[in-house]
């Protein structure tokens, strides 16, 4: 075992330790009192069957984490990536189509593994806490949008970057860049019209008093947008959400059905401010930014790893090729992932509680929007007292009591 093996097995079972340390000290923070502030909005049976949920999504998410990863380690040490380069080689195609065949075949390998784990969180889980709407149509014909949508976008894209790097030489690295940056801005701006009503209805919002009060508060805060829609999230499940996606022309506020059902036109406005708040403060734009620079730096450092034999050594090849140092370089990057995925989290969850006081500041009703929080984590059953070390590892919001305190501490402050 060489030093690349090393590093990328010691980085798997890191991170696999971490998250069951972390969901251990989830399940153990569980036992407390519930808050003061949830209870108008939890009774106790409610608040058991929060807790009972978490319990569950646990338990189940660190059993498809140990299935991923003895699959994983089984397929490594079983040769199995040496075995599908060989019977990829025996077809004799062209060294992108022979790429194209091997990566397809290893996510088809790693879909078929697991669709079981899909089924039963979305048929089992979901259900048994009455948050599944998903019929056995729609989960297939998602599955097969999500198929078609991966081979005529991902298929491009992949055959692209291996190109680059099979036929460009030293500086293929930054025309991989500037193809997948290209590519990233083109789905986000295409995604809003052309690809999310793949899957779900977007209906505008009818007119009446919501509409009123939400152009009237756009109108002060001075964001154009021609279209808010409502969209059917009750297809799939009765939890509800709202979101902001795209940018220019195609820009687009959405609120589920679920949302627009429970909530009071208050509630709503200080909801869609949260979101509005996001585009304000540029959040979206600094992601962007963010994520255009980690490609940079990725690329960059797959050049450099891609065409060392020891890479290839480690998963116990005996040829180079270019299709599988990807899989593999993926596999070496993961710690570096992994920090970063732990300071977007800690990005992230600054952005949500500028947008929180955005919201609060632009519509004038803090308590409005507190009982949004509320009665979305009632609906959600979410999880009201997480660990801290959860929260630092998994958390991209701040937990929903921390939101709530803060914007009454600042309230009182002020």
């Amino acid at each position: 075992m060489n030093i690349y093996a090393l590093i990328i097995l010691s980085a798997l079972i890191l991170d696999y330790a971490l998250d069951r340390i972390a969901d251990a000290l989830n399940l153990k923070a569980l036992s407390g009192e519930l808050p003061e502030e949830f209870k108008d909005t939890f009774d106790a049976e409610k608040y058991r069957r929060s807790q009972e949920y978490t319990r569950v999504k646990t338990r189940f998410g660190s059993i498809a984490a140990s299935a991923d990863l003895a699959v994983l380690l089984i397929f490594w040490f079983g040769k199995g990536f040496e075995t599908l380069d060989s019977l990829v080689r025996a077809a004799h195609l062209s060294p992108i189509l022979s790429g194209l065949l091997y990566i397809g075949i290893l996510l088809l390998l790693k879909g078929i593994i697991t669709l079981p784990f899909n089924i039963y969180a979305t048929f089992v889980i979901e259900e048994r806490f009455g948050f599944n709407k998903t019929t056995v149509a729609t989960f297939i014909t998602d599955l097969i949008k999500i198929v078609i949508l991966a081979i005529l976008l991902g298929g491009p894209l992949l055959a692209g970057v291996l190109a680059l790097f099979q036929y460009a030489g030293r500086f293929a690295w930054l025309y991989g860049w500037a193809v997948t940056t290209g590519f990233t801005i083109f789905i986000q701006y295409i995604a809003p019209t052309w690809i999310m009503p793949l899957f779900n209805k977007f209906e505008p919002l009818e007119e009446g008093e919501l509409r009123r009060k939400i152009f009237n508060y756009l109108k002060s805060v001075r964001f154009p947008v021609s279209e808010i829609s409502v969209m059917d999230g009750s297809k799939r499940s009765s939890k509800s959400n709202a979101f902001f996606t795209g940018f220019g022309r195609n820009k687009r506020i959405a609120l589920f059905d679920t949302l627009v059902e429970r909530h009071t036109i208050p509630e709503l406005v200080t909801v869609l401010a949260h979101e509005i708040g996001h585009y304000k403060k540029k959040h979206i734009l600094i992601g962007l930014l963010i994520a255009t620079a980690h490609a940079g730096v990725l690329f960059f450092l797959l050049s450099i790893f891609l065409y060392h034999q020891a890479l290839y050594t480690a998963f116990f090849m005996t040829h180079q090729p270019i299709y599988a140092g990807l899989i593999f370089f993926g596999l070496l990057y993961s710690p570096i992932e992994m920090i970063l995925s732990l300071l977007m989290n800690m990005l992230s969850r600054r952005h949500e509680r500028q947008a929180d006081q955005f919201a609060v500041t632009t519509s004038e009703d803090e308590e409005a929007f507190i009982t949004a929080l509320l009665k979305l984590s009632s609906d959600n059953l979410s999880n009201l007292r997480p660990h801290p070390f959860y929260v630092f590892l998994n958390y991209s919001h701040p937990p929903v009591l921390e939101r709530i305190r803060t914007l009454r501490r600042g309230a009182a402050a002020s």
